[in-house]
């Protein structure tokens, strides 16, 4: 079964592994599959699930929203987001107003059939609203009791530290981020890791595969596997065209499986694994389009990794790994 962690200085407690639905239901897999996959992680132990009002253009909390029906509502942590555009794209259907949050909160709470979200989190930051616009709108959320507590999701480390003194002025916590973090994926490191530590805020960290390179099924000088998301044409391949691009990474990667086999560990167990060890991690989101996809990979909650492994894994990838902590604004949307 999965481990439990507490989310950042909070008392709320999440599964440290949460099966998340980006780019699954609602687009790459038939509802029936989707619910299937719910099953299986909740079967697994899992009771947090992420999603986000843009998947699949509000879709996925729809399909999420049905896969969950008759489960005790107190027994699941449902975290859900807010910022990139939903329906016909219009003037104020985007970003951090105080108008886009409170359409935007009672929208995911009607798709998701539920009174209230564990954590409703800030998709990306808003450069042309006021941050004081933004944190009282998640204040009244949380006050009228339509979400627990307030995350945010790839901001600064200045950002985050803004945020979370505001928070502290109006009254409600600020508990965590939701970066991109693996093995090859550490801008997080130098500077969010350590504000955030520092400020009680943990990281729910999402693509801890690398969009699926760290399974080691990508190969060098090969084309992408059939169905796989290197060949997704709705999103999931121009997402991981940054790694496939480098056939030296690929090549570090797969001297990576004698690692996970001494370990007795699958290349993706040791990649869901490997970010669990840093710790300011609280969790790390997995996806799933086959439900046996959710069994194999809860098999990483509870893994340690031995200080001489993580320096062979350093040491393994080399400099494939993107450490530089100015990746996280330069890949940030502009003012809208």
């Amino acid at each position: 079964m999965v481990n439990y962690r507490h989310l950042g200085r909070s008392g709320l407690k999440i599964t440290e592994i949460i099966y998340g639905n980006w780019l699954t239901h609602g687009s790459q897999v038939e509802n029936e599959t989707a619910t299937a996959c719910v099953r299986a992680a909740l079967d697994a132990g899992i009771t947090t699930f992420d999603t986000a009002d843009v998947y699949a253009n509000t879709k996925a909390e729809t399909v999420l929203g049905e896969a969950l029906k008759g489960e005790r509502r107190a027994s699941l942590e449902i975290l859900t987001k807010v910022y990139w555009p939903t329906g016909p794209g219009g003037a104020n259907d985007s970003g951090l107003s105080r108008k886009h949050i409170m359409e935007s909160i009672e929208g995911s709470l009607r798709r998701l059939q539920t009174d209230y979200v564990d954590v409703y989190q800030a998709h990306r930051y808003d450069l042309s609203t006021p941050l004081e616009e933004t944190m009282q709108a998640f204040a009244d959320v949380v006050r009228a009791g339509k979400a627990l507590y307030i995350g945010v999701s790839e901001w600064t480390a200045d950002q985050i530290r803004a945020g979370h003194a505001l928070a502290g002025q109006l009254g409600f916590q600020l508990v965590s981020n939701q970066p991109q973090y693996s093995a090859l994926w550490r801008v997080i490191e130098g500077e969010v890791v350590p504000t955030s530590a520092a400020l009680g805020i943990s990281q729910v960290v999402w693509s801890p595969v690398a969009q699926g390179v760290l399974t080691g099924k990508y190969l060098p000088g090969q084309p992408a596997p059939e169905g796989s998301r290197g060949t997704d044409t709705k999103g999931g391949a121009r997402m991981i065209g940054r790694f496939l691009e480098q056939e030296e990474t690929l090549r570090r990667v797969q001297e990576l499986r004698p690692i996970a086999d001494e370990l007795g560990l699958t290349m993706a167990q040791l990649a869901v694994a490997w970010v669990l060890q840093n710790p300011n991690v609280s969790a790390a989101i997995i996806g799933a389009s086959r439900p046996e996809q959710v069994a194999e990979n809860v098999k990483a909650s509870g893994v340690v990794i031995p200080a001489e492994l993580l320096a062979r894994i350093d040491a393994t990838l080399g400099d494939s790994v993107v450490s530089d902590p100015g990746e996280t604004a330069r890949t940030a949307p502009g003012p809208r």
